[in-house]
């Protein structure tokens, strides 16, 4: 892919200066509602402090409005969540109750990356009857390798915003950020050769960017509906569905309950495969590429009949 003016620019910069540009100060306190969203922004400022709000074990739609977290947002200096309703129900309790003027609505200190994005599959018409569909779109865009930079960019322009003394050296770790990024991506598509024209069941769409970008259909779901766990009746049609028969393995994020794919790879002899759906604090899933790189291969192994497993 080609490369903007604008990134050709501040890779000339970076390169005169050699990278070496006044560090982030370690005052700079960072609330993240996603561990991905932290993971990302330590690359640009490692040495800024962190609070994040969810883990890879847990469902970002609802967590409890701690008071530790309440806390922690009162002290950010910025906050970066995926937006598109995805904290819908929780993030705005911790925003009212924190009362930091530097992250309300409307604030550069509140960055959504959703907002950065083209979501997929966007509803003009929602209601409870549909299960926890979002009106935006999917949210789960951490895992676009296409879409990614573009969040990433915006999000180093904003650091930069609130952080002018390191605003050059920010950028000149998104430049390079960017350019592993690129090369992994490369990798990736390489990779996805293999996948065209494969299929998995899924449960909910937090894979669905990824998935789709590498060709693999995903031909059922063991959810009735969006965000409600797989019942008996469900998972019992599901065994009479004929794109059953296509899928080459069962897919889930580790925060899920295995109970459902498990009870249907016991009756139809299909793989389990169980991903993170978020980055987490242990290599080599601490990083999205990482993630993503951990999920291809999972997905490249099992669709060429290899062992399969789980993190």
């Amino acid at each position: 892919m080609g490369i903007d003016m604008r990134f050709g620019q501040w890779f000339l910069i970076a390169f005169l200066f050699g990278l070496a540009s006044m560090p982030a100060r370690a005052d700079f306190e960072v609330f993240a509602c996603e561990p991905e969203w932290t993971s990302l922004v330590r690359e640009f400022m490692p040495d800024a402090r962190f609070t994040t709000a969810t883990s890879y074990l847990q469902d970002p739609h609802y967590i409890e409005a701690r008071p530790s977290l309440i806390a922690a947002m009162r002290r950010a200096d910025i906050a970066v969540c995926t937006g598109a309703s995805l904290e819908a129900g929780w993030l705005p309790t911790l925003l009212q109750r924190a009362g930091n003027p530097k992250i309300q609505s409307g604030r550069p200190g509140l960055f959504f990356a959703a907002d950065h994005a083209r979501l997929h599959a966007p509803h003009e018409h929602v209601d409870r009857s549909m299960g926890d569909v979002h009106p935006e779109g999917n949210p789960h865009v951490h895992l676009s390798p296409d879409q990614l930079p573009r969040i990433a960019e915006a999000l180093a322009d904003r650091l930069g915003e609130l952080r002018p003394d390191a605003a050059t050296d920010i950028q000149a770790r998104y430049i390079k950020w960017r350019v592993r990024w690129n090369n992994h991506r490369a990798e990736w598509q390489e990779k996805a050769k293999g996948l065209q024209g494969q299929a998995v069941v899924i449960q909910h769409t937090s894979f669905g960017y990824l998935l789709r970008w590498l060709g693999v259909e995903a031909t059922i779901d063991l959810e009735p509906k969006p965000g409600l766990p797989p019942s008996a009746s469900h998972l019992s049609e599901l065994l009479s569905e004929p794109g059953l028969d296509a899928a080459g393995a069962i897919l889930i994020a580790s925060h899920q309950d295995r109970q459902p794919a498990e009870w249907l790879a016991k009756r139809t002899g299909k793989p389990v495969l169980v991903f993170p759906g978020t980055v987490t604090d242990e290599a080599p899933t601490e990083t999205l590429a990482g993630l993503i790189t951990t999920i291809v291969n999972g997905l490249e192994e099992t669709m060429a009949g290899a062992s399969y497993g789980s993190l």
